[in-house]
């Protein structure tokens, strides 16, 4: 893509000038339209070693109110960022709606500078370009903006600045390995950044390529281009995203009323059986430890159905210093103002411990689905996300359970009557478990969906019959211990 690109003519400097304060009103204005319209951007800064990135990211941001924009330098990984996805450190920094995040390097840099150095096989490259594409995908359907530049310099001007910055005391710091790297490979660099640019440029989130030669030019091109961007961003705002083929591997599920909800177990087994799998579940967890798999437990399930006990269980095995249980209820302002999994991104465990979700990511194409909190195309957009989402955490490496809990509606209101009538049970029992149950039937509908269409071979549903609790703990015990066992042998 880079040996293919012709650079524009520049202008004469006077024409440069104006079209330079046009652009900047222009921004200026824009910002308070992003504002209202609440519309996310973020500005992904790449390109050469010393081609001026930081600097005209400083330029870009005089034009807009510091209340609306974060600079993010993208340096290198943090102890926990290098226990977590790969996608992680990039997922969590995205913009509030109504904001700018500016990246100073990011995913294209980490990728290609891996590849180059060796720290990537062929298989692996694949799979990270496959997840950058899923990423952008996600967030520009679900209404950002994602603006991603390229400041190119010739391998003979990355040379003449390099010479200067290291000429002076006060700048030879600003030349780093990676630099003089890239000039003594320039051709093998050029190649691998257009590799990846060819493999990443797709309508929602094009390249645009910035002649950075000089600084002024440098500027006015992406002022230009940003301000265009944002100009088709507030006018294609309500447009409709086409929704994508399923491409994963599903695993057939019974509907929720084929589920014999009959078994049981004795206390007795019960006890003995508990206190067996508690044990291994402890010994599995040290090992999992040692060997720094991450593990996900997914809840989801009918309102008194036993989730909390069952969770309880689980968590009463394991050492108290290597999990989280993360109670998710109606999200927060700002994870609300952010793409709906940026809340599950940001709560994912390092390597070597287990989080154990109470509701999850699915709620998208449950609660939000029915009580209207999105619209149809954006839950029937998520069930692709999230499949695409737990595919990145298998790649990654992690185990991950979902567990339904599922009871029927008779048992429901036996245990909802028995909340509501006994004092030190009446915390768990709300109006809006109320309201719920009400929409059983549309419930039941969407969760038959939900199950259908996220049951993938990487991460498949298990359903535990709950009207006897104590046979569903058993069950998702013995269902944990499984998985680990394979994993960890």
């Amino acid at each position: 893509m880079l040996q293919e690109w012709k650079a524009m003519e520049k202008p004469e400097e006077e024409e440069i000038r104006v079209r330079l304060a046009a652009a900047k009103e222009k921004l200026a204005k824009q910002q308070l339209l992003i504002k209202e319209q609440k519309i996310p951007v973020l500005v992904l800064m790449e390109g050469w070693g010393t081609a001026g990135k930081g600097s005209v990211i400083g330029q870009v941001i005089q034009n807009i109110d510091p209340r609306f924009f974060k600079v993010e330098s993208m340096g290198e990984k943090s102890e926990e960022e290098r226990r977590k996805p790969f996608l992680y450190r990039y997922f969590k920094r995205i913009p509030e709606e109504g904001k700018f995040v500016f990246l100073d390097s990011g995913w294209m840099d980490e990728i290609v500078k891996d590849e180059l150095h060796g720290k990537l096989s062929d298989e692996d490259y694949a799979k990270r370009i496959e997840s950058v594409r899923r990423f952008e995908r996600q967030l520009t359907d679900n209404g950002y903006l994602v603006m991603k530049f390229f400041l190119h310099i010739s391998e003979k001007e990355q040379a003449k600045r390099i010479e200067h910055l290291e000429h002076e005391k006060d700048t030879v710091w600003r030349v780093s390995k990676n630099d003089l790297w890239q000039n003594r490979h320039y051709e093998k660099c050029e190649e691998a950044f257009s590799s990846y640019m060819k493999n990443t440029n797709m309508p929602s989130a094009p390249w645009y390529i910035i002649d950075a030669k000089s600084r002024k030019w440098t500027e006015l091109q992406v002022l230009e281009t940003l301000t265009q961007g944002i100009e088709i961003a507030l006018s294609n705002q309500k447009l409709a995203v086409p929704l994508l083929q399923n491409v994963f591997p599903l695993v057939p599920m019974p509907l929720l009323s084929e589920v014999p909800l009959d078994k049981e177990i004795e206390t007795d087994e019960y006890r003995k059986e508990l206190k067996e799998l508690q044990n291994r579940l402890g010994e599995l967890h040290n090992r999992l430890y040692r060997k720094k798999v991450p593990v996900i437990i997914a809840y989801e399930g009918w309102d008194a159905a036993g989730k909390g006990g069952n969770i309880k269980r689980i968590a009463g095995a394991l050492d108290p210093r290597g999990y989280e249980v993360h109670p998710i209820a109606s999200p927060e302002p700002h994870e609300k103002a952010r793409h709906y999994l940026w809340r599950f991104w940001t709560r994912l465990p390092k390597t070597g411990h287990i989080a154990i979700f109470d509701r999850t990511w699915y709620g998208r194409v449950m609660v939000e689905r029915l009580e209207g909190f999105c619209s149809e195309n954006d839950w029937m957009r998520a069930y692709n996300e999230i499949n695409e989402f737990e595919k990145e955490l298998h790649d990654w490496g992690a185990v991950i359970i979902k567990f339904w809990v599922q009871i029927d509606k008779d048992t429901q209101l036996e245990r909802f009557n028995e909340r509501q009538n006994t004092p030190e049970k009446q915390w768990k029992i709300t109006d809006e478990d109320w309201r719920n149950r009400d929409k059983w039937d549309a419930y039941e509908t969407a969760v038959n969906e939900m199950i259908q269409k996220t049951s993938t071979s990487y991460a498949p549903w298990h359903i535990l019959e709950s009207v006897d609790k104590k046979y569903a703990r058993i069950k998702a015990l013995k269902i944990v211990v499984e998985e680990l066992e394979k994993v960890l042998g």
